[in-house]
């Protein structure tokens, strides 16, 4: 007889399943954005992306996010490996939010603040509220990761 599986949490689950809904309002928003060119290209490629990362938090809460899929031999995952990608995903999105934050407070990049700094290069106005409103809700990203990623370690172990 197999063991019964641990069932995630609710609280986990209802995180898992708010990450794509944060991302949402940003990929949005790019994919609609007047821009043209490889420009344009570019911002879809990142909102299907986004989202595809997005929907994978998913998998830390059901059981296709378990095994690989069939086609790929369908083994089952390493839990440590999925929970240390998992919480270092979220790490980096802490991360570049902080930093995100911090830029717009001090405009460390457009002060020359970082050693790649182009001095000659084109400072844009900061973003209002008309385009940072699509951006709020990414900052629970990557603590809703962490905590999602934290609960599937807790059930893994057991």
């Amino acid at each position: 007889m197999s063991p019964t599986p641990v069932r995630p949490s609710r609280w986990a689950v209802a995180a898992a399943y708010a990450v794509p809904l944060c991302v949402l309002p940003s990929a949005i928003w790019r994919v609609t954005a007047p821009v043209g060119g490889t420009v344009g290209w570019y911002l879809i490629f990142l909102s299907v992306l986004s989202m595809a990362l997005a929907v994978l938090t998913l998998g830390l809460v059901h059981q296709w996010g378990q095994r690989l899929p069939r086609w790929l031999g369908g083994r089952p995952l390493a839990p440590g490996a999925v929970t240390r990608l998992a919480i270092t995903g979220g790490l980096l999105l802490v991360v570049i939010c902080v930093y995100f934050l911090l830029n717009q407070a001090f405009h460390f990049v457009d002060r020359g603040w970082s050693p790649t700094a182009v001095q000659d290069a084109v400072v844009h106005d900061r973003p209002g509220w008309d385009i940072l409103r699509y951006y709020v809700p990414l900052l629970a990203w990557g603590p809703l990761l962490i905590a999602v990623a934290v609960d599937y370690r807790r059930r893994a172990m057991r």
